[in-house]
């Protein structure tokens, strides 16, 4: 079963409309529906609140302000993780970004709530806000870590002397705009209080840090809060923790003792649950005439929140890369007064490679060598700065055969020399690496008296398809039919895991069951073959298969018993045993090894000689990714990934109006992502593989890799189409016209 393209399990449920979300609960009956007001300022304090109309309006049951929230707890930096930490809100008259809530409206129909948010009066004190990126970065600092725990700087050699050295340099500033995850289902919640307890179905990637977060907020014991997410409408990170709407549904359930639902409106997703930050990054690159690299530097310069603290790794990416002996990374915060930055998809590979394989490329301009070439002069042998081996390494696998398969060799040597009638035509490539996370996950699998098998975790499914790949992986290690597995997911009171994110949630809780299955299959072989009364009775238990829901042992006259007929005789209540994995810093491969992903991206576009249109014609990604649990669902997430990079590389950009840190084009229509029209011909394909050294399936992460570095595919394209190199991201038309070349000269 591991390996097969499976449909997913809860397909039917999903196109047939019943697989419930969030929003969706009416167990409870008739909930009351809460609209959360948000701040008009992007910096200042609330002097006057006039609740008196909306507290008079039609339907209204609650005005909840800073002036009569609930006691919440207070952010405990001692957490190691964010997503775990309170997340209190009301707390006070201050606003420290645009948007913010500053109140939040209960009425009996979400109607009532939104008109009565309408009739809420705020005046404010307006004080002086730093919005804009550029005009600050004089206060940029230096943090203490960045994002997973990763050094801020790291040199090895001494780069400032090797880049002086070097024949041929590149020494660039490249920029990329805050970005959105943007999930299909926006960010909701329904709270039911019942009794000392509270329900809460909430759209959320860790159910652990759901319960952990919610729990330290209201100041409630954790065993109290039972977190329900069966289904997840996407989350790409936004979804990692809980955020207002979580919250302030929670308290108002509490204090009005009636479930109460809360969702965000497009809009506020852009304000209310984080962003990629801006960056503004330098990359240096240095060579010899043979295309090695002798010095590679990645500076990056990012927004912070100034209250709450985030670093990107965009840096990191470069570390492991690409080989060269003197080197040099670092991050640098800058505060402005806007929404904090938060994990968006790739968080650090996507915005970083997008800058360094822009680099590579005009490294490779400047040479005269093909790209590829030069990245494969550039393979190294251990890891350049940990100095440790690969686990598993086939970039150069990824690049050769995506080449073949793109036809690599029809690529114009010459920028701007081949067309189509008025369009330019252009090829552009560049690799991709991701790191392969693991943190402590839980997975019990039980036996049936009738021989099926159940899963019990709390990971989450946010439309990757964590159902059938867990199912795929029980059925294969019990022998079992997949129609005869079950797989309960999302919800608190069930084994601990990491949830869903970092490309982690398919490799951990599959491991975590495998090791449960082969402890179920050892219990069930010292019943039965213990048992006097068995066929298996006094046979080697390491001659026997698991298969078609029977356990078999082969010999000089091979034996066999029902599955279901061992657990009802010996376990009539069933049977069951619990796998699990360790956190990465415990487990000494992730020290004695450098574990990554790695793909290659090929793109070619069409630039319309007139008006400087950019059409994405085709795509192709070439991933190693170690042993692939589902082909088709794991496909699926990476070609995502790779239509997200070309968003990136062309459309995304959420802008700032710098008098009100208000994001000006906060909705769909305005905030550009790529749509069917946009992205004709994208294809993934994965090679074989198994990295012993990941986990015991030899499994890694998929979700997040196929964004890595296929923007700069894209953006490398253009380059080959019409000699022009923007590093301004995205790439729009404004940015090409002026200097397109003459078609008719």
């Amino acid at each position: 079963m591991i390996g097969q393209p499976v449909n997913r399990v809860d397909g039917p449920l999903k196109v047939s409309g019943r697989a419930t979300y969030a929003y969706e609960y009416w167990d409870a009956g008739q909930p009351l529906y809460g609209c959360i007001v948000g701040a008009t300022i992007g910096k200042g304090r609330i002097t006057r609140i006039h609740t008196g109309d909306a507290e008079r309006a039609t339907g209204v049951r609650m005005v909840m302000t800073h002036q009569n929230a609930p006691v919440q707890g207070v952010r405990d930096e001692s957490v190691q993780f964010e997503y775990w930490r309170a997340q209190p809100v009301l707390t006070g008259p201050d606003v420290h970004y645009h948007g913010e809530p500053v109140a939040l409206v209960v009425a009996a129909t979400f109607e009532q709530a939104r008109a009565a948010a309408d009739l809420l009066d705020v005046e404010y004190a307006v004080g002086r806000g730093r919005f804009a990126f550029a005009a600050d970065d004089d206060e940029a600092y230096i943090p203490k870590v960045v994002n997973a725990g990763l050094p801020t700087d790291t040199a090895v050699g001494d780069f400032e002397a090797g880049f002086r050295a070097a024949a041929v340099r590149v020494d660039q500033r490249y920029t990329t705009p805050y970005e959105f995850s943007m999930p299909m289902e926006p960010h909701a919640c329904l709270v039911e209080p019942r009794g000392e307890d509270l329900i809460v179905h909430v759209s959320s990637q860790i159910v652990d840090a759901a319960q952990t977060s919610v729990a330290a907020t209201l100041r409630m014991a954790p065993e109290r809060i039972h977190i329900v997410t069966p289904f997840v409408g996407g989350g790409f990170g936004s979804k990692l923790g809980v955020h207002a709407e979580t919250i302030l549904a929670a308290l108002a359930a509490r204090v009005l003792g009636q479930p109460v639902k809360v969702a965000l409106t497009r809009q506020q997703i852009f304000q209310l649950v984080g962003m990629r930050p801006t960056s503004s990054q330098r990359v240096r690159l240095a060579a010899g005439r043979d295309g090695k690299l002798t010095a590679i530097a990645h500076d990056v310069t990012m927004h912070t929140n100034p209250d709450l603290e985030f670093a990107e790794q965009t840096a990191a990416t470069t570390r492991s890369l690409y080989a060269a002996p003197h080197r040099l990374t670092s991050h640098r915060l800058t505060p402005l007064d806007l929404p904090r930055g938060a994990d968006v998809r790739a968080p650090g590979e996507a915005p970083g490679l997008l800058a360094v394989e822009s680099a590579v490329d005009e490294l490779a301009h400047a040479l005269g060598m093909d790209p590829i070439e030069v990245r494969i002069r550039n393979e190294p042998t251990v890891d350049p700065e940990r100095d440790v081996p690969y686990s598993d390494r086939h970039l150069v696998d990824c690049l050769r055969d995506g080449a073949r398969r793109f036809g690599w060799e029809h690529r114009p040597a010459t920028p701007a020399s081949l067309r189509e009638g008025r369009w330019l035509i252009g090829y552009g490539m560049s690799a991709a690496i991701r790191g392969h996370f693991q943190g402590p996950t839980a997975v019990q699998v039980r036996l049936e008296a009738d021989g099926t098998g159940v899963v019990r975790t709390d990971m989450t499914d946010i439309g990757t398809g964590t159902y059938t790949i867990l199912t795929q992986v029980v059925a294969d290690g019990l022998g079992l039919p997949a129609d005869r597995v079950r797989v309960e997911l999302g919800r608190s009171g069930l084994p601990t895991s990491w949830g869903s994110g970092g490309s982690w949630g398919a490799a951990n809780s599959c491991a975590a069951a495998a090791r449960a299955c082969a402890a179920l299959r050892e219990k069930v072989l010292v019943a039965a073959c213990g048992d006097a009364d068995s066929p298996l009775h006094g046979r080697d238990p390491a001659d026997a298969r698991f298969d078609d829901g029977s356990v078999r042992i082969d010999g000089a006259e091979g034996v066999s018993q029902a599955l279901g007929e061992i657990v009802a005789r010996h376990h009539p209540d069933g049977m069951e045993a619990q796998g699990e994995i360790r956190f990465m810093g415990d487990d000494p491969n992730y020290s004695d090894y450098s574990i990554h992903t790695y793909g290659a991206h090929f793109a070619e576009v069409g630039v319309d000689a007139d008006t400087a249109e950019i059409r994405l014609r085709r795509m192709l990604g070439v991933f190693s990714v170690g042993r692939v649990l589902n082909p088709k669902t794991a496909r699926s997430q990476l070609i995502g990934g790779m239509i997200w990079g070309a968003g990136a590389a062309l459309e995304e950009e959420a802008v700032v109006d710098s008098r009100s840190g208000a994001f000006v084009n906060r909705d769909l229509a305005q905030y550009l992502v790529p749509v069917h029209a946009d992205v004709p011909d994208v294809d993934a394909v994965i090679l074989d593989g198994y990295d012993d050294k990941a986990n015991l399936l030899g499994a890694k992460g998929v979700g997040e890799l196929g964004i890595c570095g296929s923007g700069a595919a894209v953006a490398n394209a253009v380059f080959n189409a019409t000699g022009l190199r923007v590093r301004d991201f995205p790439i729009t038309i404004e940015k090409l016209l002026p200097g397109l070349p003459d078609v008719d000269a």
